[in-house]
């Protein structure tokens, strides 16, 4: 049976020789992947480990046309998004509530606050009054950095921005005020390390 994407392209499996390369990526210097993979790998490792859970939310969409190729396969040819996505991750971790974004810039310099929106903030803000663990996790993928960055100052940062002041947060501020995530073998983002940091 062929399996196919939403813009109606087949998925090819990938070759034998690609998996061996993504395995070397992944043990050398990770060249390819995404965020994204890089925390679903750490989602997994705490999962199968009782460490905790926390999973990617489904994004809500309207399906409005399926087409339907053959009797076996459908294919989703137009969708909306329902309502506004808040944060990619949430979960448990030591009985807390975790909720969190994760972005990527290619700046060396800063991180652009127009890769927020401005719901999100809200989002973050209304669960940290419930006692919940917010924050973002930034890659600066030129560099392979990567930093936890608590709810607080993000939310100085973006008031600063809404009062006339930079619309980004140097690495200067990163290096002096959120928690560098250090690469590791598995998992290779093991962020929670640096969320335990954050735990009242």
């Amino acid at each position: 049976m062929a399996i196919r994407y939403p813009n109606g392209k087949k998925y090819t499996p990938p070759t034998s020789e690609v998996k061996k390369r993504s395995i070397k990526d992944y043990s050398y210097s990770n060249r390819g992947k995404t965020l994204e993979d890089e925390i679903d790998e750490a989602n997994d490792f705490y999962l199968q480990r009782q460490i905790a859970v926390i999973h990617k939310k489904p994004v809500p969409i309207q399906i409005v046309k399926v087409e339907y190729p053959s009797r076996s396969a459908a294919v989703i040819r137009e969708a909306y998004f329902r309502t506004p996505s808040t944060t990619d991750y949430n979960g448990i971790y030591e009985g807390y509530h975790i909720d969190f974004d994760a972005k990527e810039t290619e700046s060396k310099t800063s991180f652009p606050l127009k890769n927020v929106h401005p719901h999100q903030v809200e989002h973050m803000t209304v669960v940290a009054k419930q006692r919940g663990i917010c924050f973002l996790l930034i890659r600066f993928s030129s560099m392979e950095r990567y930093f936890v960055v608590p709810l607080e100052m993000l939310q100085n940062a973006w008031t600063r921005m809404l009062t006339g002041g930079r619309k980004s947060i140097s690495l200067v501020e990163f290096e002096e005020q959120a928690i560098e995530v250090t690469p590791t073998y598995s998992p290779r983002i093991d962020y929670l390390q640096a969320v335990r940091k954050m735990l009242p």
